[in-house]
C-alpha cells in the first residue's frame, strides 16, 4: 500500500466512528445468539465485551498498518481458554467470530459508500484486517485446544468421548464441518471419506487410528478420512466419498446405505457406494418397490410356498454373476435347483432375469418378497 498518512485517515476515522455506533454492538450481539447455537447459552454481555476488544485491537492494528502485537494476542488466548472452559466448541468461537466480523464490515460499506470513501481505500483496509484476523484465529485455535488438554489431563472426558463428540459434530456437515475437520487435523477444504461398520469385538471399540478420525455413533462405528480408511479387522464396511466437509452428512447417509447393501448380499470388504449404487437405489424408493410387489401380486400367489426358495434362488443367481453352481454352493443345492427356479420365476412374472434391466427388476422384486417387513 502506498497510502500517506492524510489518505489513511478516512479509513481509520471511519472505523472508530462505526465501533463507537451505540447500536452497533447490541446488533452483532443478536445476530451471533442467533445464528451460533453454542454460543447463544453465553451472557450477552460477555459477547458484547469480548467483541468491543477485538473491534478495538483491529482497528488499532488497522491504523497502525500492522499484525497483531503479542499483548493483543495474549487477549485473543484468554478468550479461547475461556471458551474452551465454558464448554463452547472452538469451531463455534470463530463461526461467532465471523459473524461479528460481516454484520461490522457490512456496516463499513454502507457508511464508506455514502461518505465516498475509495473502494480501494476499504479494501486496502479489509486485507490489513483478515492479515490481522488469520494470526488471531491461529492463537485462538491453539489456546482452545491447549485449554482442553489441560482439562482433559485434570480428569476430564476421555479421548472416546471427545472423539465421538468431534465426530458427531463433522458428520453434521454444513458451513461448521469445515471448523471441526480443521479441530481434528484433517484438511478442512480438501475431499474426505465416510466409512461406516458394525463394531467388531463390542460396541466400545473403534480400532482405525488417526489421521482417521473414529469412533461409535448410534451402534455403528464410523471413520472419517482424508484417503479411503481401511478397515482392519471389519468383515464388512461402506464407504462413500470423496465429498467436502460441508457435504458429510450426505457421504454418512450414503455409507451407511452402503453398508445396508453388501451385508444385504452377503459382500465382504470395504464397499464403496458406487459398487452397490443399484442395490442402495432399490433400497431407497420403497414407492416403487410396492408398486413392483403390487404388480406381481398373482404370479407370487401361484408359487405359494415355492416363492421364498424361488426368490433366494433368483437373487443368489443374480448375484452371483448368473453362475450356477455359485449360486447353488451358496443355497447348497444342486445347480438344476437353481435353473429350475429361475425358469420358474420368468415363467410366473414374465420377467427375463438373464436381461440387462430384467435383472434388475427381478432381483429387487425378489428381495422385495424376501424382506420380512
Amino acid at each position: 500500500m502506498n497510502q500517506t498518512e492524510a489518505d489513511w485517515a478516512p479509513v481509520i476515522d471511519l472505523i472508530e466512528r462505526i465501533s463507537g455506533e451505540e447500536d452497533l454492538l447490541p446488533s452483532v450481539v443478536a445476530g451471533v445468539t442467533s445464528l451460533v447455537r453454542d454460543v447463544s447459552v453465553l451472557p450477552p454481555a460477555d459477547i458484547a465485551g469480548h467483541t468491543r476488544a477485538l473491534l478495538a485491537a483491529a482497528t488499532r492494528a488497522i491504523a497502525a498498518r500492522r499484525g497483531p502485537t503479542e499483548g493483543e494476542l495474549a487477549f485473543v488466548a484468554e478468550l479461547g481458554v475461556a471458551r474452551a472452559r465454558q464448554g463452547v466448541p472452538v469451531e463455534a468461537v470463530l463461526t461467532a467470530v465471523h459473524v461479528a466480523e460481516r454484520a461490522i464490515w457490512s456496516r463499513a460499506r454502507e457508511i464508506a459508500a455514502a461518505e465516498g470513501i475509495a473502494d480501494g481505500l476499504l479494501l486496502d483496509a479489509r486485507e490489513l484486517y483478515d492479515d490481522w484476523a488469520e494470526a488471531v484465529r491461529s492463537r485462538l485455535i491453539k489456546a482452545h485446544r491447549e485449554a482442553q488438554r489441560e482439562a482433559r489431563s485434570a480428569g476430564g472426558p476421555g479421548p472416546d468421548e471427545r472423539d465421538a463428540a468431534l465426530l458427531r459434530r463433522l458428520l453434521d456437515g454444513g458451513s461448521a464441518a469445515a471448523l471441526v475437520a480443521a479441530e481434528a487435523g484433517l484438511p478442512s477444504g480438501g475431499a474426505l471419506w465416510v466409512l461406516a461398520a458394525r463394531p467388531p469385538g463390542g460396541a466400545d471399540r473403534a480400532p482405525l487410528p488417526r489421521p482417521v478420525l473414529s469412533a461409535v455413533l448410534d451402534g455403528l462405528l464410523f471413520a472419517v478420512a482424508a484417503a479411503p480408511p481401511v478397515a482392519s479387522g471389519i468383515e464388512v464396511a461402506g464407504l462413500a466419498g470423496p465429498a467436502d466437509a460441508e457435504n458429510l452428512a450426505a457421504a454418512r447417509r450414503l455409507a451407511v446405505s452402503a453398508l445396508g447393501a453388501a451385508e444385504a448380499t452377503g459382500r465382504t470388504g470395504v464397499m464403496h457406494v458406487a459398487d452397490v449404487a443399484v442395490l442402495v437405489a432399490a433400497a431407497d424408493r420403497t414407492d416403487l418397490a410396492s408398486i413392483l410387489l403390487d404388480r406381481h401380486r398373482a404370479a407370487r400367489a401361484a408359487l405359494g410356498a415355492n416363492a421364498e426358495p424361488v426368490a433366494r434362488a433368483v437373487c443368489a443367481w443374480l448375484e452371483a454373476g448368473r453362475d450356477v453352481t455359485a449360486a447353488a454352493g451358496r443355497l447348497f443345492v444342486h445347480p438344476n435347483t437353481v435353473r429350475n427356479r429361475v425358469q420358474r420365476f420368468g415363467e410366473a412374472t414374465g420377467i427375463d432375469a438373464s436381461d440387462a434391466f430384467g435383472g434388475v427388476n427381478a432381483w429387487w422384486l425378489c428381495r422385495a418378497w424376501l424382506d420380512p417387513a
